[in-house]
């Protein structure tokens, strides 16, 4: 027997039993679908994840008081001794010092405390940061409406503010229009000087959701620390992507002289763009996987399906199989045809499988899309495959051992066979 005659033999067989080999079918469509629209999912998580943090760009680097063993927020982090000198305004102007850090562009040392935010009855609680001009430029921001802090407000300490479109939606209602208006922050006035352009989340959060202030003004005004210079967090920019290792080890190297710490004992932490994206990859991966596996589970059953509707099928066919056999048909034809039949629903279904997990992982994007999350499933070819590949393995593997239970039937038992 030719592969050709068993398909169509395959073919004429499941076309027999139309509703049964259709319920067979779904159980490996739902199997396929689940795996593509679960690590679609997953896919997209990480893209968006390190979509956020790369659009800030890649050459940035993050300086914080304190030893920590993963970025603020994540596992590990938050480590910090009694006796870690804080940094400090002197520490950033060392490290902007062109001689003594090379690689290093820009600095834009900050400090942050949340406060509330209130205006015409409206109130909202926000992040507030306290920034230099710079601080647009470092960490690539983007002016939708109005200006960024300038030097002059900075000197004069001036009650002005930029706001976070998702702050501006908050208090006003609406994020266009509002430069020039004034709010209040703990209850002090402040002026609306810009509005930033959307980015969605990052790696500190989102900073849709934020309101900057001249650093002055905030050390001044708002945000109290034990001494006059003392920073929260600082931002540097490195000359190229290519230089953030050397300036890493450059403002690392400062820092050491200038804290006098024992070696090999930093009271600091110096995070680079790549520290972040390792991070987070590795927990969408871990995320992406257990999806994956849960959603293969469905394959598994819908592949226990099949292996029950064929033995079904050889107990049915019990006296045909006798038949062919004692008309010349070898064990291997059999096996041929059974397998075929198997492996023929396994593919069927991984076919629609594929279209239906696609539409799913449509669909989740366009209700994503429409709720404002900034998140779209991606169905890579990866999955594709993958769960291609396993429904047919499936088939085969499932399909086996009812092929060979019927290619060992003995013809004579089996034409006697009621």
């Amino acid at each position: 027997m030719t592969f050709g005659q068993a398909l169509l033999e395959a073919l004429e067989s499941l076309n027999g039993n139309k509703m049964r080999s259709g319920l067979t079918v779904l159980g490996i469509v739902i199997g396929v679908a689940a795996v593509i629209a679960m690590l679609a999912v997953g896919n997209g998580a990480q893209a968006s994840i390190t979509g956020s943090i790369t659009s800030i760009g890649t050459n940035l680097l993050f300086v914080f008081s304190g030893s920590q063993d993963g970025p603020p927020g994540g596992p590990g982090s938050g480590r910090s001794g009694n006796n870690d000198r804080p940094l400090t305004l002197a520490d950033a102007k060392a490290i902007a010092d062109p001689f003594a850090a090379p690689s290093v562009e820009s600095v834009a040392p900050a400090i942050q405390g949340n406060g509330k935010i209130s205006y015409g009855g409206e109130n909202s609680s926000v992040t507030i940061s306290g920034v230099t001009p710079a601080y647009s430029t470092v960490r690539n921001l983007e002016i939708a409406e109005g200006e960024f802090i300038n030097e002059e407000q900075m000197l004069g300490r001036m009650s002005v503010v930029v706001l976070g479109p998702a702050t501006a939606d908050a208090v006003f209602g609406r994020h266009d229009g509002i430069v020039g208006e004034t709010i209040r922050i703990e209850g002090s006035p402040f002026r609306v000087i810009g509005i930033l352009v959307a980015k969605g989340g990052g790696a500190f959060g989102s900073e849709d959701d934020s309101a900057y202030i001249p650093f002055t003004t905030a050390q001044a005004r708002l945000i109290k620390r034990d001494s006059r210079d003392q920073i929260d967090v600082l931002f540097v920019q490195a000359t190229t992507a290519e230089a953030v290792t050397q300036a890493a080890d450059e403002i690392k190297n400062i820092l050491r002289q200038r804290h006098r710490t024992p070696i090999g004992v930093d009271d600091f932490t110096v995070f680079t763009q790549q520290d972040f994206l390792k991070t987070f990859e590795t927990i969408t991966g871990v995320l992406t996987i257990f999806l994956g596996g849960i959603a293969g589970i469905s394959l598994l059953v819908g592949g226990i399906g099949i292996m029950n509707i064929m033995l079904v099928s050889v107990t049915e066919r019990t006296r045909e199989i006798g038949l062919r056999k004692a008309l010349g048909a070898r064990k291997k034809d059999i096996l041929l045809q059974f397998l075929t039949e198997s492996s023929l629903l396994s593919l069927i279904g991984g076919i629609i499988g594929i279209m239906f997990g696609w539409l799913i992982a449509f669909v989740v994007g366009q209700v994503a899309t429409a709720t404002g999350n900034n998140f779209v499933p991606i169905v890579g070819t990866d999955a594709i495959l993958l769960s291609t590949g396993f429904s047919a393995i499936i088939g085969l593997f499932f399909g086996i051992y009812p092929a060979s239970r019927a290619a060992s039937l003995e013809p004579v038992e089996a034409l006697r066979y009621e």
